[in-house]
């Protein structure tokens, strides 16, 4: 793994022990990216089941201000550390272990709002949409926020739901990507569905 773009470009990026966590690939790193803008101008992200840090780490390279780094395995906690560190990063980034559900709960205490969220849960949890849903409820995301939701191919959420809306669906093998956008309804667009 590596990091594709931006100031970070070329670096690599350590993978977790195990077969506990499953780490985006390049191929669909770099397409996500394509899909959600390829540079940012500043601007605040989530990486909620941060695995390697690569996604977050990828953000930072291309733009993000700030990324904030949750995951509730305490050795992908270390490795994101690292990465960290090799991307040189650290600065623009907080690392916290802790499970998703919790990290929201505390996230709400302080005043920030994610304009880039990543949500790659295990496959075995079907519950991006509902985590997604207590994100906006507690306040913690901007207006025309992106939410990408990495998940299995077989899997499919709801194109419409709550103050969100599905601005893409690609799919690459098992792996789906689905990109949102949160704010008013007036200001929804559509939606395009690509394959491999």
């Amino acid at each position: 793994m590596r990091v594709i773009a931006g100031e970070a470009r070329g670096r690599s990026l350590k993978a977790v022990p195990g077969s506990h966590t499953r780490p985006t690939t390049d191929k669909v790193k770099e397409a996500m990216f394509s899909m959600i803008g390829p540079f940012f101008e500043g601007g605040t992200a989530l990486d909620l089941f941060a695995g390697t840090g690569g996604l977050g780490i990828e953000a930072l390279s291309r733009g993000m201000e700030l990324a904030i780094f949750v995951d509730s395995d305490r050795r992908s906690v270390e490795i994101i550390k690292s990465n960290l560190e090799a991307a040189r990063m650290k600065e623009h980034a907080e690392v916290y272990c802790n499970s998703a559900d919790r990290a929201i709960r505390t996230l709400e205490k302080r005043d920030i709002r994610f304009n880039l969220v990543f949500l790659d849960p295990p496959y075995r949890m079907k519950n991006a949409d509902e985590l997604m849903l207590e994100l906006a409820a507690r306040g913690l995301l901007a207006e025309d926020a992106t939410l990408v939701v990495e998940h299995e191919s077989g899997h499919r959420y709801p194109e419409t739901f709550g103050d969100f809306q599905q601005r893409r669906l690609a799919l690459y093998g098992e792996t789906a990507v689905a990109i949102y956008h949160y704010g008013p309804i007036g200001e929804r667009g559509g939606m395009a569905d690509d394959g491999e």
